[in-house]
């Protein structure tokens, strides 16, 4: 149960380790979902979204209003993936994951992981080239869902950030 500023690693999967997102549309679609349903009940540092599992690293600023958001998300959701694509049953494996992080260290390991993933996959040769995730979010001054100075100033500064996105971590 998520409470009232803390910090989480919030992850889940497809039921069966199966896809999630299907095609372009459905990650768009996830992420206009999200900031409906969570924002501003949380604030967002980190995500990526890979096509079986997702990843977001946030603080829940509402606990109460986000419980229901986050369940109305996975309904919502399933329920426009499951009639578009004529499907029955569970999407995701279970219940959502909220680790807490109650570590400030952890916070740039956690980024820097959730940021490496498409790349650990081998969906990419490039952390900057995978567009499902919120690290081509911090070198652009578009407005977006994450905490993008909060984010910078935990690295040092956008330099520090991009360099210690460089370091790989083992696969």
């Amino acid at each position: 149960m998520a409470e009232t500023g803390r910090y989480y690693h919030l992850y889940n999967r497809g039921n069966n380790r199966q896809k999630i997102f299907f095609e372009e549309d459905n990650y768009v679609f996830f992420l206009e979902r999200f900031a409906s349903y969570l924002l501003p009940h949380a604030d967002v540092f980190a995500y990526t979204l890979m096509p079986n599992h997702f990843h977001f690293f946030i603080r829940v600023n509402d606990a109460g209003p986000f419980q229901k958001g986050i369940k109305n998300l996975f309904i919502s959701y399933s329920k426009a993936i499951n009639s578009r694509y004529n499907r029955v049953g569970h999407l995701f494996q279970g219940r959502y994951k909220l680790k807490e992080v109650a570590d400030n260290a952890h916070f740039t390991r956690l980024v820097i992981y959730i940021h490496q993933n498409a790349f650990a996959a081998n969906l990419v040769g490039e952390i900057e080239d995978y567009k499902y995730s919120s690290y081509r979010s911090y070198l652009s001054t578009k407005p977006s869902l994450v905490q993008r100075q909060e984010v910078l100033d935990w690295f040092g500064g956008l330099q520090g950030f991009v360099e210690d996105h460089k370091i790989i971590i083992k696969k």
